[in-house]
């Protein structure tokens, strides 16, 4: 890039936008960066207060921010997204499917922390539909020298930085359980709420059965669906410390491994997450808080997701869910807009 007269500019390319003010009439850019300028548009330039330019100069040690552009779209990319038209160094990410995002938040680090460029995304483990934003990234100086760009390709290990999982269609069953419940006392109001959940993602729904609080006939239930082809089995009831809650114990008694029994998450504290290996499979089952029958978002709504991308949720996930975990009620949800479960793994 070079600073020369705008009288001398005549076939030069240029390396900003100029942009053109007229009160109550327009304001934008008269002239693209990239503009070869021609004759007839001397007088334009001088006009809009351009008495210099700076054009492209081609030097073999650097690119132009367009081009940096380019590899740093690259290194952020991966099946089923796409990116915008570039524009000042910039590019966005946009989604190109359905699905959950996972964002490799070391190498997303590891590239802010380079300067000369950025990368701003939405967070990370939430789900994304087709047409979403997912990030936007532009390059910050006009030119930039080629050896940081690889130093790019390097911090991010070569990419991808974003990843969209496809959500797959599970064989689901909830297992409800509660004496009031198994005999008719009252009429179950969780099982609708938790329906309408996994609806919203592709599932094929087994049924659900009643069970008394008796440990080894929630045990049985449980297993009887994962006999069944049960790829989710989600029970509800029976959850909390009472000496007559028997569902953990239940959970813990058919050999599942239990990540958790408790987190960091207001609504959904008590939730219960395992998994049950089978012929090579871990098909997760949860324990449902009572919250999640009447709350609006709990713990739930972070969980699900992931469990629908086949995506292993960890105990150390779970516990950096504290930070954000912290659901304010708010008047209007605006969910998952929000802070809520927004945590951060440290």
């Amino acid at each position: 890039m070079k600073k020369i007269e705008t009288i001398h500019a005549v076939g030069h390319v240029l390396c900003h936008d100029v942009t053109q003010i007229i009160k109550d009439k327009t304001k934008g850019p008269v002239f693209r960066k990239g503009h070869i300028v021609t004759e007839e548009d001397i007088p334009v330039l001088l006009s809009v207060g351009k008495d210099h330019l700076y054009v492209w100069e081609k030097n073999e040690n650097m690119l132009h921010e367009n081009e940096a552009a380019e590899i740093l779209f690259d290194l952020c990319r991966s099946e089923g997204m796409k990116g915008s038209e570039i524009k000042e160094g910039k590019i966005e990410v946009i989604a190109d499917r359905d699905g959950l995002l996972k964002i490799d938040r070391k190498k997303l680090f590891a590239v802010n922390s380079l300067s000369e460029m950025m990368i701003a995304s939405r967070h990370g483990d939430f789900p994304v539909k087709k047409g979403d934003k997912i990030a936007g990234t532009r390059i910050i100086p006009l030119v930039i020298e080629k050896e940081k760009m690889e130093r790019a390709k390097e911090a991010a290990e070569g990419g991808p930085i974003f990843r969209i999982l496809p959500f797959h269609k599970k064989k689901t069953a909830i297992v409800t359980t509660g004496n009031e419940v198994f005999y008719g006392r009252i009429k179950d109001t969780f099982g609708p709420v938790v329906k309408e959940k996994i609806a919203e993602y592709p599932t094929e729904f087994l049924g659900q059965t009643l069970v008394d609080d008796q440990k080894e006939h929630i045990q049985e239930a449980i297993l009887h669906y994962i006999d069944e082809g049960a790829e989710l089995v989600l029970c509800t009831g029976g959850m909390s410390v009472d000496p007559d809650d028997c569902t953990p114990g239940a959970i813990a008694g058919t050999g599942a491994q239990v990540i958790t029994y408790g987190a960091p998450v207001l609504p959904g504290a008590m939730l219960l997450l395992a998994y049950y290996e089978k012929d090579g499979k871990k098909i997760p089952i949860v324990g449902l808080p009572g919250c999640v029958m009447y709350a609006k978002r709990t713990v739930f709504d972070l969980v699900l997701p992931r469990l629908m991308a086949d995506d292993p949720v960890t105990f150390e996930e779970l516990a950096a869910l504290g930070e954000g975990g912290l659901c304010l009620n708010c008047g209007v949800c605006t969910f998952p807009n929000c802070g809520f479960g927004k945590g951060v793994v440290y």
